[in-house]
């Protein structure tokens, strides 16, 4: 009987757990892309091709009016073609992705430095204060905080555990901050997909309408011949690299908000493994 009993405990910590998955829609998420190249083609339409911008408007209209002789630069994006409402609208998607991950990443931080909070729930559990140190928990208001607090509870339980080794209390309050953390992840590593996506693809989409610019502009330029035609074969590679400017900006701002964001995350995981290993060796010191 003293053979099974640990072993039936031990179960019983395998089967419970006080960590609560996190649930959330990601409708949301793609449909922003979508809302994103809408917004990008209205501006795209409405603002840069606005009649008023440019000497010989098209006064039809209808989904991509072919407005001559821009007055100014501004104008003279639109008619850099249909792949211009792409890039902006991914220009867009960058904006608000970015808004989105700011604040959701600053929320995880939590409240002060991740380091003095884990130097704060070492000091509670070595004066034996696991109350105290939960308090920490719920001021810290963080990824950390709540991959702590769930482990501190499991810390908790083991104390008072009478069934079970030291080395098994300790596997299961290291079993409990491994699911916390598996919960605290995919919130931090969210829509940084979309990032990711925009980097590599904004580039390959600006030289798409680079190339369809140029063939336009080769294209003129067999039909009409002359002086007349190398002067439009000109004004076409200039609206053809509007394409590649836009798709650079975007790919860049995308690489560099990926970046930032990512360095957020991994302070971020540094401190839950921090506290990770704070836990079990606490223990295993105090308790053994």
């Amino acid at each position: 009987m003293a053979e099974t009993k640990p072993t039936a405990t031990a179960s019983a910590v395998k089967a419970s757990t006080s960590v609560q998955p996190k649930r959330s829609s990601n409708i949301i998420s793609w449909l922003a892309p979508i809302l994103c190249i809408i917004v990008g083609y209205i501006i795209w339409r409405y603002v840069m091709g606005d009649p008023s911008g440019f000497s010989k408007p098209d006064p039809e209209g209808g989904f991509w009016p072919s407005h001559k002789g821009p007055i100014g630069q501004f104008h003279g994006i639109y008619e850099g073609g249909i792949i211009v409402p792409v890039l902006i609208g991914m220009f867009v998607m960058v904006i608000v992705f970015s808004i989105e991950r700011f604040l959701s990443i600053s929320k995880s931080t939590g409240k002060g430095s991740n380091a003095e909070f884990v130097r704060k729930v070492q000091y509670h559990l070595a004066n034996k204060n696991v109350d105290a140190a939960l308090v920490e928990c719920d001021k810290q208001q963080g990824s950390v905080g709540n991959v702590m607090k769930a482990g501190l509870r499991r810390y908790k339980e083991m104390i008072t555990e009478g069934g079970l080794s030291t080395e098994q209390k300790v596997a299961a309050i290291q079993k409990e901050v491994e699911e916390a953390t598996a919960l605290e992840m995919p919130m931090l590593q969210k829509n940084l997909v979309f990032l990711s996506t925009i980097t590599s693809v904004g580039t390959l989409v600006a030289l798409l309408g680079t190339v369809m610019g140029m063939i336009r502009s080769f294209g003129a330029l067999g039909e009409e011949g002359g002086a007349g035609a190398a002067a439009e074969l000109a004004i076409g590679i200039a609206e053809a690299l509007y394409n590649t400017a836009l798709g650079i900006a975007t790919s860049a701002f995308a690489l560099i908000m990926y970046n930032i964001f990512t360095t957020k995350i991994d302070t971020i995981t540094f401190g839950i493994d921090e506290s990770g290993f704070t836990l079990t060796q606490s223990f295993a010191s105090q308790y053994k």
